[in-house]
């Protein structure tokens, strides 16, 4: 009899696993449980579906149920959910259609995700009252602004989803308000960051409210009005609320598989839980930070990808470690991309037993001469006694993706005397001769000297 994958989870990390496993032996028999309907998807697309530059919500799947079951060979079972595990027993009991049953297993992926973090507001069930974590949300979203057309809505939380949305909803006709309870959108950017970030926002006609806290949202079965902590109200007619997200992990912890420090499910090097045959990838568990080389939990597609992939190898026979974050993303807000990497707040590189500088530098995006040059700002953070440099955030309506050279930086672990020396392309309509990220290398060489 062969040996038996069971995953659990259908999205980014189970089907790369479930792929991967099947690929490296197929005569392994591989089963995916997912409890929805919805398999393989971009989430990260769903903004741009409400935008209307996704036509067809199906178009952010990358492969269907189908072509997992008769092209992979994968057996995948929509529409049921592993409702516990028993990790002694090496079994899973699986609910679908109101009836339960029991499957063993030989390994186990736990692949849950993460969840909307649904603040407890007053009104949150209103009709109009979205948050969008999945694709069916993504779906009522576009429908509701479709239907309704809504004149104001209101978008509580200034992170990505917050920002994305604000472009989503105003390329839709619809004034937005834009509601954060701290000083800054896109808190982990920093703030050199969040300035411009924030400046292009109101530009572009977004009534940002910074230091708003919300205490909930009111109507008569539809959302009307959006209540404030210091007790004003402002109209709403559609709200979403994007406040980040919280690892499942019930079903984990409820089996006795431990947790980490930041809430998600332990893992090593291989993704491994307390469970030698029981692994956790993507949005719920942890990941070893390559800067501070501590755990970390940063729910972004590619870690969640990357992982699954490496189980998949390694419940195969070949032990490949998961590798290492730098919580590195990207973010597009209207005509501006903003992106960082790394440590770049001083006070977590104080915490993690770094002595931190920072510098940041305006440059131009190609040379100045060459016509399309955009103004591009980066900031750089390095540890004054080693050299070593710790983090970074790039802003600009150009070459956000300049972020990638400090990250393999990062990964090389490189000092700022070895990224300030690295051998980058030249020509004038792609960069300066010196690059904007090696001009800011070389500025915080010299506050180190």
């Amino acid at each position: 009899m062969s040996d038996t994958f069971v995953v659990i989870g259908g999205d980014a990390a189970g089907m790369s696993a479930a792929s991967k496993a099947k690929r490296e032996d197929p005569g392994l028999d591989v089963i995916v449980f997912e409890q929805g309907q919805w398999v393989s998807y971009a989430a990260c697309g769903m903004p741009y579906y409400v935008k209307g530059e996704v036509n067809e919500l199906e178009n952010l799947v990358a492969m269907t149920p189908e072509q997992f079951r008769e092209e992979r060979d994968i057996d995948l079972r929509t529409g049921h959910e592993v409702v516990s595990i028993d990790p002694e027993g090496e079994t899973v009991i699986v609910e679908s259609d109101g009836e339960q049953f029991e499957q063993p297993y030989d390994d186990l992926l736990v692949g849950t995700g993460a969840s909307a973090n649904v603040p407890p507001f007053d009104g949150i069930g209103l009709d109009g009252v979205f948050t969008i974590h999945d694709m069916d949300e993504a779906g009522a979203i576009e429908r509701y602004v479709t239907e309704q057309s809504p004149e104001r809505a209101a978008i509580v939380g200034g992170g990505y989803v917050g920002v994305e949305m604000a472009e989503a909803l105003s390329a839709r006709g619809v004034d937005v308000a834009l509601y954060e309870m701290l000083p800054h959108v896109l808190q982990p950017f920093g703030e050199p960051v969040a300035e411009i970030v924030e400046d292009h926002l109101r530009e572009r006609d977004v009534d940002l409210r910074l230091d708003t806290a919300v205490s909930g949202f009111d109507g008569d079965g539809h959302v009307d009005r959006i209540a404030l902590q210091d007790g004003e109200a402002d109209p709403a007619e559609v709200v979403i609320v994007g406040v980040g997200v919280m690892p499942n992990v019930d079903l984990a912890e409820e089996a006795g598989i431990d947790l980490g420090s930041t809430g998600a499910i332990a893992t090593d090097e291989y993704g491994r839980t307390s469970y030698e045959n029981v692994y956790a990838a993507g949005d719920c568990a942890e990941a070893r930070h390559v800067v501070t080389g501590e755990p970390d939990h940063v729910p972004l597609a590619l870690t969640a990808n990357r992982a699954g992939r490496a189980i998949g190898q390694t419940v195969t026979g070949s032990p490949t470690p998961t590798g290492d974050i730098a919580g590195t993303a990207i973010v597009k807000a209207f005509d501006l991309g903003a992106a960082r990497t790394g440590v770049v707040d001083e006070e977590r590189a104080r915490e993690a037993g770094f002595e931190p500088v920072t510098v940041t530098i305006t440059d131009e995006s190609r040379a100045d001469y060459y016509p399309g040059s955009e103004e591009i700002r980066i900031t750089l953070v390095a540890d004054r006694g080693s050299g070593r440099l710790l983090g970074g955030s790039v802003v600009g309506a150009e070459g956000a993706k300049r972020i990638d050279t400090v990250v393999m930086a990062l990964h090389a672990g490189m000092t700022v005397t070895e990224l300030q020396n690295a051998d980058l392309a030249y020509a004038p309509p792609f960069s300066p001769v010196w690059d904007p990220v090696l001009t800011a290398a070389k500025v915080l060489q010299g506050q180190l000297e």
